[in-house]
């Protein structure tokens, strides 16, 4: 049975039976289970519906536990699908732009899809992959949104999009030996999509967050975002506002328009440590959220900010430093023991030292809790000790 003919089995009333079975199942009693089921249901439709249980179990992450235990997966398509808060995120900024027709390219599994319909938008979801295209459809009808998702299994070069309001397009960026850095290099090349972007009002490209900004056209808004922290993806807008540059972090939305201003002029640390998120760091808009706490670089080359007073901020997450020293391992080992440090946060921005090593080197032991920055001042290595501002 090839893996078409496994999954439309499991679309089969006896197929959705056993994944209702197997909702709630424990992974560490596969074995059990599988011998149990393969007394009533034939084996490779048990071996079908516990590999989707699994999958079913790693996507909850991504797609929250009440959508993933309905839906349907391949395991590419949880690797590469958009999370839902930042689909969701798009989705509503598609929405607030007047779309209504959308087309969908390279849609995999539909997590952005699913987004845009339940944002009001209709969409044709294209991808080339028939698997893929047999699970983005049947995600489509578990979710109620068959009416406002039509998947088309083409070639999305080929595909015409006249008569859209906007075309979303995210290109395949892993190939057979892994990720795929060169941006041309993306099945189907940045080049193709950014000319399929054009041909419609509005535009997004999912981009990797590592794109070089020389590689940004000129017409685009350049967006980096951020999930919980962490980075997730870079969007080239067409049809909004040419040349910004913006980093956005969710939950939130909280967005940072960048003003082109210089970097600040680095100074000495002073009582409180910003660290940046990573979208504002992407999106090169460090010197916008320096600017919003008064403070400096502590060094022109690192993106640690430095103020002498504590201002709230979405764009850094604020540290309190009680010392800033030169670096050295067996001071920073004599002081945590003296401070009773056990629990040890390590950060590091332009250091070679590797935080493992340097917490295998200190062996932190006691009560207290603390955060030590392995960075550069003035050009110096150094070592940051402080802790989260409160509040």
């Amino acid at each position: 049975m090839n893996a078409l003919d496994s999954f439309a089995a499991l679309l089969t009333d006896e197929g959705r039976a056993l994944l209702a079975d197997l909702r709630d199942y424990d992974p560490a009693q596969e074995l059990a289970t599988a011998t149990r089921l393969r007394r009533d249901h034939p084996a490779d439709l048990v071996s079908a519906a516990l590999g989707q249980a699994r999958l079913r179990q790693r996507a909850a992450a991504k797609f929250g536990a009440e959508d993933a235990a309905v839906m349907f997966f391949t395991p590419n398509g949880v690797e590469q699908a958009t999370r839902t808060s930042v689909a969701r995120y798009r989705a509503e900024r598609f929405a607030a732009l007047g779309v209504r027709r959308l087309a969908d390219l390279c849609c995999g599994i539909g997590g952005d899809a699913i987004a845009l319909a339940r944002a009001g938008v209709e969409v044709l979801a294209v991808d080339r992959d028939p698997l893929t295209c047999a699970v983005a459809r049947a995600n489509a009808e578990a979710l109620g949104l068959a009416d406002r998702i039509e998947v088309r299994c083409a070639d999305v070069t080929e595909v015409d999009t006249s008569g859209y309001d906007a075309v979303f397009a995210d290109p395949a960026r892993r190939g057979g030996r892994g990720r795929i850095f060169d941006p041309e290099a993306y099945s189907p090349p940045l080049s193709w999509a950014v000319g399929a972007a054009r041909s419609t009002p509005y535009a997004a490209l999912k981009i990797a967050p590592g794109v070089p900004h020389d590689a940004v056209p000129d017409d685009t808004e350049a967006e980096w975002i951020s999930d919980g922290g962490d980075v997730k993806e870079a969007v080239f807008w067409f049809g909004t506002a040419p040349g910004a540059r913006r980093a956005t972090l969710l939950p939130g939305p909280h967005t940072l328009t960048g003003a082109g201003l210089p970097d600040p002029a680095p100074g000495p640390v002073g009582r409180w440590l910003y660290e940046p998120d990573g979208a504002v760091i992407r999106a090169h808009l460090v010197a916008d959220a320096a600017a919003g706490v008064d403070g400096r670089l502590i060094d022109p080359t690192i993106a640690y900010v430095t103020a002498d007073e504590l201002h709230p901020t979405p764009w850094a997450t604020a540290y309190e430093i009680t010392d800033a020293l030169p670096f050295n391992l067996k001071k920073l080992k004599a002081l945590l023991r003296e401070r009773e440090v056990g629990k040890l946060t390590v950060k590091k921005r332009g250091s070679a030292v590797e935080p493992e090593e340097l917490r295998r080197k200190v062996k932190p032991q006691g009560p207290n809790a603390a955060t030590v920055f392995l960075t550069r001042a003035a050009g110096a290595p150094t070592m940051l000790i402080g802790r989260p501002a409160r509040g």
